[in-house]
């Protein structure tokens, strides 16, 4: 049939709107606007539950369209509906562009930058932990609403024990204790994806939160030794009583949505291709039902590098029917199809690695239409970088910088005082040095020097060194400089070119010329100086902490944006210092200590001296939890604290009692028994002044001796509390003794002994006997 010429921009204008429909990638998933959405049964959201919706949804697709969706960047789906996905931002301690998903080029320009990890940890505050997580939550959903994501799915936080002070990627973690770290994984967590677990599996998302590197993860880049290739070989004891803990509460506790195995093998077998570890545990076990990815590549190492599966499509196969689900990268989809052709993969593999894809997007609200007619869809960019948010920055800076030594009192500072204030080192006056990896951009910025001069109008400044290498140091003019002033302040340290992803330190001690500055300054100030650190992992200072002329010390870890105001409002004394290192601090000996041994407890008879405070039997530069106050405090165990407890008094445990031994199997236990032998002890804390404070007190467990394996000393609990110069509260302690008092065997099984127990908080011991 003949068109008349009149009519061909007419017809041109009808059917361009119904092919952009049907071609251009769709805005959201299920627009009710669309005819063909009210089609889809995975678009009825609210006559069908989630996993009847996936199930429709998956049956849709092609094989192609299937295996397309297993990358880290999923394609749309135009004739369903389906918008691209990108399953990878980062979120580690605020929003960040250091993923595929999150990009600051439109009206949002910025986001609120949190302390590193490390730092924040040292507060202890798991207060402070969970608020971050909900501040991060709540910007990242700003900034997918706003448009500019393009997921919702972030990759943090990283929740590996820092074993090794070495360890470049040790500040994205809360530290080496395995209690710690396990709870700063659950408040984070619940914090960030919104705390709304009364619907399981089904429960709405405010954002995403994947807890990684699944696990024993925790070397980079050391001497030649790289993770890509790393064969971690962990005892059971090990893996069940360090390695595993954050993980298992990540999941149980804090119920991540999201888990990332780790490019390294654990005892020969890769992460990624481990059935038993990511299916068998996480989710038999722990119960988790979220989504698992692989870091980035790493199944295509399981071929390339590691050499462990014979051809591309054994390694897809593997980590498939091992329970992996996305891989970021395009390993997979390169290769699924062959490896199903081959029938080294089935099409229910793929398929069951969908359902738990798709049911994490539909719990993120992206299924139900329009998001922002969605209960998280009003969050607005106006709630980026509020007052609120940057003050919790603030105060999580100041709560977990440490003071590490005071000598004759120099800190405080007196602003009255002070009339000419000298600022030398190189992490005095760039920003972007107080942020730390993975950090996006912040909402403002100050350097330590530019908060200092608000105090003091006459303050001079000198980097001393222009990198943190210090090859060369302007050592004269530094040493001028702090004869011609009152005070000096030195900010020393590491950076990123000395401690990152992907690089490990071989030595402990400052950098270069570093320490030979710090002393030439010191010996020629009129006063005792002051040296702040930047550094995540911890530096051998042995010749600061014991120079008469270095009257302070104090770490500051990265402090995030708020970090430079911090940093003064500590040292003028606006806030009183309370908090406590999260990982020991070791002498550069240590290094004589491969990190590629991944043994905790020591082995006398090789003169192994074991790690971290729970095993290390050197003498450490500055010991986990220490951390000293312009206060005085004092601890008492209140006599109301119960000190026997009784096996046998509610339960019968005859049936848990292992052969020929005073010990019980907690395993076997179960929780209902478990919870029946719960009691309460009570610490008395006083502040003698002479200044208020924000105090943690920490809580040991310590054995009568270090038999089968036990640790030291073990953390078991720790609360904040703020007292008044003079003032006294109780803190009190929930302790169970199947979690807080039991060790773990040398076949990883998990035992109770009978006899006495102590526990402690700065130099007070309170003994509990457990008996039959």
């Amino acid at each position: 049939m003949r068109i008349p010429k009149e009519l061909h921009f007419l017809l041109f204008y009808v059917l361009l709107p119904q092919f952009l429909v049907l071609s251009a990638d769709p805005p959201f998933s299920c627009d009710p606007s669309s005819p063909s959405t009210n089609s889809f049964t995975f678009c009825k959201t609210t006559s069908l539950p989630i996993d009847k919706r996936v199930d429709d949804l998956i049956a849709h697709l092609t094989l192609e369209e299937k295996i397309a969706q297993l990358g880290d960047i999923a394609p749309s789906i135009p004739r369903l509906g389906i918008p691209a996905y990108k399953w990878w931002s980062e979120s580690l301690h605020g929003v960040s562009d250091s993923g595929r998903g999150i990009h600051f080029n439109g009206t949002i320009h910025s986001a609120t930058s949190f302390p590193q990890v490390i730092l924040t940890a040292a507060s202890f505050n798991p207060r402070i932990w969970y608020q971050i997580g909900q501040a991060i939550g709540i910007e990242a959903r700003a900034v997918y609403n706003n448009g500019q994501a393009e997921g919702l799915t972030f990759w943090s936080p990283n929740i590996n024990i820092f074993r090794d002070p070495r360890w470049g990627r040790g500040q994205e973690t809360p530290g080496e204790d395995p209690m710690t770290t396990s709870k700063y994984a659950a408040v984070y967590v619940r914090g960030l994806q919104g705390d709304s677990f009364k619907g399981g599996s089904s429960a709405e998302l405010k954002a995403s939160a994947c807890c990684k590197h699944f696990t024993a993860y925790d070397l980079d880049n050391w001497k030649g030794n790289i993770r890509y290739t790393f064969n971690a070989l962990v005892s059971a004891q090990d893996f069940e009583d360090t390695y595993q803990p954050p993980f298992k509460s990540c999941v149980e506790e804090g119920r991540a949505s999201g888990i990332m195995c780790s490019y390294n093998r654990v005892n020969g077998v890769p992460t990624c291709a481990d059935h038993n570890l990511l299916s068998k545990t996480a989710r038999g076990s722990w119960g988790f039902y979220g989504y698992i990815t692989s870091d980035c590549d790493a199944v295509s190492i399981i071929h390339d590098s590691q050499g462990y599966a014979k051809t591309p499509e054994d390694a897809v196969g593997d980590v498939l029917k091992a329970g992996m689900d996305v891989n970021c990268g395009n390993y997979v989809q390169k290769y699924a199809k062959s490896a199903v052709q081959q029938g080294k993969l089935s099409e229910g593999d793929i398929n069951r690695a969908l359902h738990n894809l798709f049911s994490i997007r539909m719990r993120l609200g992206l299924f139900n239409g329009n998001p922002k007619y969605e209960a998280y869809g009003k969050i607005a960019p106006s709630q980026v970088c509020t007052q609120k948010h940057q003050n919790l920055a603030l105060e999580a800076a100041r709560d977990g910088i440490v003071l590490l030594k005071n000598s004759v009192n120099i800190l405080p500072l007196s602003k009255s005082k002070v009339k000419s204030l000298g600022v030398i080192g190189l992490n005095a006056n760039n920003a972007t040095k107080l942020l730390g990896n993975y950090a996006g951009p912040p909402c403002k910025s100050i350097t330590p020097l530019e908060a200092l001069q608000s105090y003091v109008k006459d303050t001079r400044y000198l980097s001393g060194c222009d990198t943190a290498a210090c090859t060369s140091s302007s050592t004269s003019e530094a040493v001028q400089l702090a004869r011609s002033v009152d005070y000096v302040v030195m900010f020393m340290g590491l950076d990123l070119e000395q401690e990152r992803e992907d690089l490990d330190r071989v030595d402990l001690v400052l950098p270069g010329m570093q320490q030979s500055l710090i002393t030439s300054v010191a010996r020629a100030a009129k006063r005792p100086v002051i040296l702040v650190l930047l550094c995540g992992g911890p530096v051998d200072i042995t010749f600061a902490k014991y120079e008469k002329k270095i009257g302070g010390i104090l770490w500051a870890g990265y402090p995030g944006e708020a970090g430079g105001l911090a940093i003064a409002q500590v040292i003028f004394g606006e806030h009183n210092p309370g908090g406590r290192l999260p990982v020991t601090w070791y002498p550069q000996s240590f290094t004589s200590v491969p990190m590629t041994d991944m043994r905790m407890r020591a082995d006398p008879a090789s003169g192994y001296p074991g790690r971290t405070y729970r095993f290390y039997t050197g003498k450490p530069v500055y010991s986990f939890g220490f951390g000293l106050s312009y206060s005085t405090y004092s601890y008492e165990f209140s006599a109301e604290s119960e000190n026997k407890i009784y096996l046998n008094k509610s339960i019968s445990l005859d049936a848990f009692k292992m052969s020929g031994s005073l010990s019980y199997d907690i395993t076997n236990m179960g929780s209902e028994a478990c919870k029946k032998l719960k009691f309460s002890t009570v610490v008395g804390v006083k502040n003698h002044g002479p200044m208020d404070g924000k105090h943690p007190v920490l809580l040991f467990l310590r054995w009568p001796n270090a038999l089968y394996g036990r640790p030291m000393k073990q953390l078991i609990g720790f609360q904040s509390v703020h007292l008044k110069a003079g003032e006294r509260a109780d803190v009190k302690f929930v302790v169970s003794p199947c979690k807080h008092l039991g060790r773990t065997n040398i076949d990883g099984a998990k035992l109770l002994d009978q006899g006495s127990h102590f526990l402690m908080t700065g130099k007070k011991e309170y003994q509990i006997s457990i008996m039959a």
